[in-house]
């Protein structure tokens, strides 16, 4: 069983890779049961177990386990931990165990990428990702593989933060630099692109300019939300999975106030790649993708690390 490291896990997932890799399988499908939750007391915190499976018609079967326990900031410990199983669907034989953390972060923000190659306009150049964390640190690579951008700003809660990612930005060659008026920098970018826990609205649909494309992959719990009600009201909406309905705090909240409505969606990834739903129709047009995650994209990502490092490991 292959067990790379976390930097070689990263490696092995380039952004030019995984973006095609994803839609690939959103275009190909895949069995994705509801993932399991268990809640584990054995100590003195009480953690959640969740589960998420898939496997494919290629002969792939995999599971990402995610452990929350939030006594651990306590302990000097991370709170969430989690790993990624990669077996043979046909025969059960485990293939590899993977980071889940890596799988996780850079399929969210290879996600987001297939969302702008799908919806934003071809000419959009200027990027605001807002999150510098794990996965926004992430986003800007991600997005720069699928447009040509003359810019990107990136801003955080902590400026500090903002700071030293676009300083990574900048040392991989990307034109990055961080910003502390948020309204500003959203009413100067074509793509918006949020990967926060905000649970209060960041994004507000008077700022978003004609011919935006607003991404949000960071809100995944009905608590959660990134985005006022409104951008949801004056866009067009497409999510990754039909879950996100069920699952986004941002649709839930925009549901709620009656300014949208789920028999709204224009379409998800899976129709998006298989070309069978509408997709952007003109540079005027503003464009929302919601994304919670799928095990699909987890299980893509696993694929395709292990095919790589299988041939690394053969020559």
């Amino acid at each position: 069983m292959l067990q790379p490291t976390a930097a070689e896990l990263a490696a092995l997932l380039p952004f030019e890779r995984l973006v095609p890799a994803l839609a690939q399988a959103f275009e190909a499908g895949a069995q994705v049961p509801l993932r399991h939750s268990h809640t584990i007391q054995t100590g003195d915190d009480t953690g959640t177990s969740l589960l998420m499976p898939a496997w494919d018609a290629e002969g792939f079967y995999g599971v990402k386990i995610v452990n929350i326990f939030p006594g651990n900031r306590n302990k000097g410990l991370k709170g969430l931990h989690s790993t990624y199983l990669l077996y043979d669907g046909r025969t059960g034989v485990p293939l590899a165990m993977l980071d889940g953390d890596v799988i996780t972060s850079r399929r969210t923000a290879a996600a987001a990428a297939l969302g702008v190659s799908l919806l934003a306009k071809a000419s959009a150049r200027s990027l605001l990702v807002c999150g510098a964390g794990q996965v926004g640190s992430l986003v800007g690579p991600a997005i720069a593989s699928v447009r040509a951008l003359d810019r990107i700003a990136v801003w955080n809660v902590n400026a500090d933060a903002a700071r030293r990612c676009a300083a990574r930005w900048r040392d991989e060659g990307l034109p990055a630099e961080a910003v502390t008026d948020l309204e500003s920098a959203v009413r100067n970018a074509d793509i918006v692109s949020c990967a926060t826990l905000a649970t209060e609205p960041l994004i507000h649909a008077e700022w978003l300019e004609e011919g935006s494309h607003l991404d949000l992959i960071g809100s995944f719990t009905p608590q959660m939300v990134e985005a006022a009600a409104g951008c949801f009201q004056q866009g067009d909406v497409w999510v990754d999975t039909q879950e996100a309905l069920l699952k986004a705090g941002d649709l839930l909240k925009a549901i709620s106030a009656g300014v949208w409505s789920a028999d709204a969606v224009k379409g998800n990834l899976t129709e998006l790649c298989r070309n069978v739903c509408q997709r952007r129709t003109n540079d005027r047009q503003r464009t929302v993708f919601k994304a919670v995650g799928s095990a699909l994209e987890d299980l893509a990502a696993a694929r395709l690390a292990y095919r790589f490092l299988a041939g690394q490991r053969a020559t």
